[in-house]
C-alpha cells in the first residue's frame, strides 16, 4: 500500500463540491480518506443517490470504469468537506497484480454496493414515498452520526427524485406522527 500512497494525489473539496462528473474519462481512482461523498445519477433537473462513501472506501462505479477504459456514469459530490486520494489507473492495476487481497476488498465493496442499489430498486419499484423519505433521512443520520440534519426540502425531493410539495407534506404528516421535529432547513429524528 505505500507504492499507492507514493503516487496518489490528494485533493481537498468543500461540501457541495463535485469531485467527478459524469462522461468524464476515468484517470484515478479516488478513494476518499476524511468527509462522506455522495454518488449519484442526473436526468435533466432531478437527480437519484445511488449511495455513499465513507472514508476508506473506493467508489466502485469509477473502478470498473478505469479498469474497461471507460467514463464515468455517475457524478460525485462532497456531502461535507472531504479529503479524496486519487491513484493514477496504471498505479491501481499494478498493484492490484503485486495485492489479491486488495482485489478481494474491491469486490466486497462491490458486493456492498450492488446490493445497496437492489435496494434502490425496490425502494422506487415496491415502496411507497413516505416509506422511502423516511427510510432516506435514517440513512443520512446514520451516515453523519446526528440525529439532526440540516437539508432543505428541495435537496430531500432531488435526491429521492420527486416533488418539493411532495416531500413538505409527508414531512409535515411524520412530524404531526411524531416520527420528527421540522425547522428551518433542519430536520430531528426522535
Amino acid at each position: 500500500m505505500t507504492g499507492l500512497t507514493a503516487v496518489a494525489k490528494k485533493k481537498h473539496f468543500k461540501a457541495g463540491e463535485v469531485i467527478v462528473t459524469e462522461h468524464s474519462r476515468v484517470q484515478s481512482i479516488p478513494i476518499l480518506m476524511q468527509g462522506s461523498v455522495k454518488v449519484v445519477r442526473i436526468d435533466d433537473d432531478r437527480e437519484l443517490v445511488l449511495y455513499y462513501l465513507q472514508p476508506g472506501e473506493a467508489c466502485v462505479m469509477s473502478f470498473m470504469a478505469g479498469m474497461f477504459n471507460d467514463v464515468h456514469n455517475v457524478r460525485m459530490v462532497a456531502e461535507e468537506p472531504c479529503e479524496i486520494a486519487f491513484i493514477p489507473i496504471e498505479a491501481f492495476q499494478a498493484v492490484l497484480r503485486e495485492h489479491p487481497n486488495m482485489l478481494t476488498y474491491m469486490f466486497q465493496i462491490y458486493h456492498k454496493r450492488f446490493g445497496e442499489l437492489l435496494d434502490l430498486v425496490d425502494a422506487v419499484a415496491f415502496r411507497k414515498m413516505d416509506e422511502r423519505l423516511l427510510q432516506f433521512l435514517e440513512k443520512r443520520a446514520e451516515l453523519s452520526g446526528s440525529r439532526v440534519l440540516t437539508i432543505t426540502h428541495e435537496q430531500l425531493a432531488q435526491e429521492l427524485g420527486t416533488a418539493r410539495e411532495v416531500v413538505s407534506r409527508l414531512l409535515k404528516q411524520m412530524e404531526t406522527k411524531g416520527l420528527l421535529e421540522l425547522g428551518r432547513n433542519r430536520i430531528r429524528l426522535m
